[in-house]
């Protein structure tokens, strides 16, 4: 058997430094030589997640474990704590103990100063290489309350950092309980005292939570020595490690680009801090993310995902996700600013090191060197890895990241395939910034116009200046009572952009679909004659789901029920269902429309305007039909913070089963779907971009008034609503059916199409649109690549198949098809691929 070699060794060897304490000290750390001019030596944890790769379950594991003692040790106060971690090491760390704590408010100290946050204090770090913490919460009480303050760092080694820390809160808030957590407690005997001494002069509790403890023991001169051997290896006097040349020495992979829907207004870490309720949003998203990475990386078998610098959490509950999910080994660290010489021997903590430029370009400052220059990735080149996911903020997706010397260069230059994550930044109360095009790329996007897009909490204490519901005819075609919009007119922009110019944009990662408008579709004179035609035909059936879903809300949400339809397609069906209620009831119920945005959720000043207007019990959410219930999981997410409203959607036709409340399950032709804004009351489809939508305003939309002679708003509605009595009686049945029916969503729809994105090679359920509507949205809007039909599909597909035609997309007749249609959008979709030969085009 093959004695395992210490990773200490080779500089306790050279330098005579030695590791005093249990056993299992070995087991959690080694040693390495660092550039710093203060201390030679680095602990190097192995279940930390920074220097050493590991798997994520141990990291995160080891992190609730410590919590879980914390929570022990707190009692009924825990109800009362609060978690502070250290940046940027143990941001994660601490992240991972407030879970092991019991849901406990996280927040972590931050090198990053972030514009029009103020700082609730700061403190030094006094062996470190970069020193200034800043504590910036979005909720200052954060730090003012009394219960018990628990600080989390990586190693407790001389306690100056956790001094300097109580004694800056203290003078602002004192508290009576103070607990540290450290996954290891190497202090000498004098630090111990002079903590006790430290309590009893502030007159506080302190108490220690620690998985070992033990005492590192450095003969006379070891900073100089150290010092000297780092300067010789770096002279390259000495062998370094391989893979820490700081430019790659053979051209790299191609790095893709993995869209996490990363759920909107939902921080991506605890800079700000992070409650109970964002652990459930974070809880409910990942397996969702978890799917987009899995689907991209292929055969891959030793996976690293890497975090980067403070973004410690997000990426390991990612990995850790991955770990119980991919049939793949999976490892975790992050990239650091600390330097570290890289040795490649078994005896010693860093093995290789890959060297590139800041790309934090929201931390770069004038004032403060150490937020440029350069940083590391320690242990990846030559660790086996033939897969890395790097994770990484908005901010720092930035142009030195795709530089040719930066991370993604050198990640590719050693390992087959990289994929590179991208997680909006999350800034409270961001203000909008100027400027703009049709469509707007990531790298146009600033910190404070990405986190400009995300909601704010919502707190019916705020003051609201919140304008009056948009009403036609000023806006819209629709009469002023049948629909009030919140949002804000934008018809005096220009937002159109080509078809081809906006999938590029979006596939691509650069640009978000809701930035920008595809240029309405202007339908034929067949086109038009087909809609008609189908709108007589399937009126009748219409307007027996309007009835019917209508009723079942009647009778189930409240008897006063406030519609809040989600524009645009929810638009038209919820007018039909008030004048179902008034028709049949005499029933004047309040309608309104409201945006929400696939991966950036519902507009929370709308649902700011509707709290202080209604009861949030009454509102019932109206939507169009589900296809594989996307809005219906975002619009669940966005509210999951927010109480009194109800996430159930209201839906008219359920072909995807995603829903409780619907008119049918059938997937048949709902004549609205055929047309964008001439039957939608001439508005456009929802915008969200940060120059044009600020932190007070509703999300916006245009008014195509030069439309006005296509419109056929209301000859929709006057023909379906001239059916109400017709199908009273079989509404009448169909509820009562439906009221005593087990209707729990069967999700049958989201199998289907992740089952169709494998067979058809797509791997990517975003470009796969189920049902009749969502593939007439795919031909009007999207760059289509074919159509699988249902082979009885009939006359419900005409204007789909004449939609086909005039665009040169295939489509295909398929038997076991549970939709009537899907549409399949063009995947790696380029402005050279055609999409017409039944082959997909991967981007070169």
């Amino acid at each position: 058997m093959v004695e395992m070699v210490w990773s200490g060794t080779w500089v306790a060897e050279r330098l005579g430094v030695e590791i005093a304490g249990g056993e299992g000290l070995r087991e959690l750390l080694g040693l390495a030589l660092r550039r710093n001019p203060r201390r030679a030596h680095l602990l190097v944890s192995n279940v930390l997640g920074k220097h050493v790769p590991q798997s994520p379950g141990v990291v995160h594991g080891t992190g609730t474990a410590l919590g879980e003692r914390v929570r022990e040790l707190l009692g009924p106060d825990v109800e009362r704590a609060v978690v502070l971690g250290y940046a940027e090491t143990a941001t994660g760390l601490g992240h991972s103990v407030a879970d092991g704590v019991g849901g406990a408010p996280y927040l972590h100290s931050t090198r990053r100063p972030v514009e029009g946050v103020a700082s609730a204090g700061g403190f030094e770090e006094s062996h470190s290489h970069a020193t200034s913490h800043l504590l910036l919460p979005e909720d200052p009480q954060l730090l003012a309350g009394e219960g018990p303050l628990v600080l989390v760092d990586d190693e407790f080694s001389t306690g100056n950092t956790v001094l300097n820390t109580i004694r800056a809160l203290h003078e602002r808030a004192p508290r009576s309980w103070y607990v540290i957590v450290a996954l290891v407690d190497m202090r000498s005997a004098a630090d111990q005292e002079r903590l006790t001494r430290f309590a009893e002069e502030i007159g506080a509790r302190v108490d220690l939570v620690a998985l070992a403890s033990g005492t590192v023991l450095l003969p006379d001169g070891v900073l100089a020595k150290g010092q000297a051997l780092v300067a010789e290896y770096e002279s390259g006097a000495l062998t370094e490690a391989p893979g820490a040349a700081a430019s790659p020495q053979v051209p790299g992979a191609a790095v893709t680009r993995v869209r996490l829907d990363w759920p909107a207004g939902l921080p991506d870490g605890g800079r700000h801090g992070f409650t109970r309720a964002h652990r459930a949003r974070l809880e409910a998203a990942l397996p969702g993310m978890t799917a987009a990475v899995a689907a991209e990386l292929g055969a891959a078998r030793r996976v690293l995902v890497l975090g980067f610098e403070e973004l410690m959490y997000a990426p390991l509950r990612l990995a850790e996700a991955l770990e119980r999910t991919v049939d793949a080994e999976i490892r975790y660290s992050t990239t650091t600013r600390s330097p570290v010489l890289a040795v490649d021997d078994p005896g010693y903590a860093i093995r290789s090191r890959l060297v590139f430029p800041a790309h934090d370009t929201a931390a770069f400052s004038a004032s403060d060197a150490s937020n440029s220059g350069d940083r590391y990735a320690y242990n990846v080149a030559g660790a086996g890895f033939d897969a890395v996911v790097a994770v990484v903020d908005s901010p720092a997706d930035s142009p030195e990241l795709h530089a040719e010397d930066g991370l993604l260069a050198q990640l590719a230059a050693h390992v087959p395939r990289v994929l590179l994550a991208v997680i909006p930044s999350y800034v409270p109360n961001a203000p909008a910034a100027p400027g703009g095009s049709a469509v707007v790329t990531s790298s146009h996007i600033s910190e404070r116009q990405e986190s400009s897009m995300l909601p704010e909490p919502l707190s019916s204490s705020e003051p609201l200046s919140l304008p009056d519901p948009l009403r036609g005819p000023a806006f819209s075609s629709y009469a002023p009572d049948d629909v009030g919009w919140l949002l804000q007119d934008l018809s005096g922009v220009e937002l159109e952009a080509p078809t081809e110019e906006r999938e590029e944009a979006i596939q691509s990662g650069g640009a978000h679909y809701a930035e920008s408008l595809p240029v309405e579709y202007q339908p034929s004179a067949r086109y038009q004659e087909l809609f008609k035609s189908a709108l007589e035909t399937s009126a009748a059936r219409t307007a027996k789901a309007v009835g019917t879903v209508t009723e079942t809300v009647l009778a189930e949400r409240s008897p006063r029920p406030v519609l809040v339809s989600l524009a645009r397609a929810g638009t038209p069906v919820g007018v039909l269902m008030r004048r179902w209620a008034q028709q049949r009831h005499g029933l004047d119920l309040p309608h309104y429309a409201v945006s929400i945005v696939r991966g950036r959720g519902i507009d929370t000043n709308a649902l700011r305007w509707l709290a202080a207007h209604h009861d949030p019990a009454d509102i019932v959410f109206v939507d169009g039909w589900t296809g594989k219930g996307a809005i219906t999981r975002e619009l669940a997410d966005a509210l999951a913070p927010f109480d009194g409203f109800n996430p159930e959607i209201a839906v008219l036709a359920d072909p995807g089963g995603c829903v409780r409340t619907y008119g049918t399950r059938d997937d048949f032709l709902i004549p609205s779907a055929c047309l964008n804004s001439t039957v939608s009351g001439l508005i456009s489809r929802t915008v969200l971009r940060s120059d044009l939508v600020g932190p007070q305003d509703f999300h916006g939309a245009k008014y195509y008034r030069e439309l006005a002679d296509n419109d056929v708003s209301g000859l929709f509605l006057d023909t379906v609503a001239a059916r109400f009595d017709e199908v009273a009686g079989a509404v009448e049945a169909e509820a009562k059916e439906l009221l005593s029916a087990d209707r729990e969503p069967t999700w049958e729809g989201w199998a289907a199409v992740e089952r169709i994105s494998q067979e058809y090679g797509i791997h990517n359920l975003n470009l796969v649109k189920p049902g009749v509507g969502e593939t007439t949205r795919v031909l009007l809007r999207r760059v289509p690549w074919k159509i699988l039909a249902r082979r009885d599909a009939g006359a419900d597909l005409d204007h789909v198949r004449l939609l086909a035609e005039q665009r040169g997309v295939p489509v295909e007749e398929v038997d076991g098809l549970p939709y009537t249609c899907v549409g399949l959008i063009h995947p790696r979709y380029t402005r050279g691929a055609t999409g017409a030969d039944g082959t997909a085009v991967a981007a070169k």
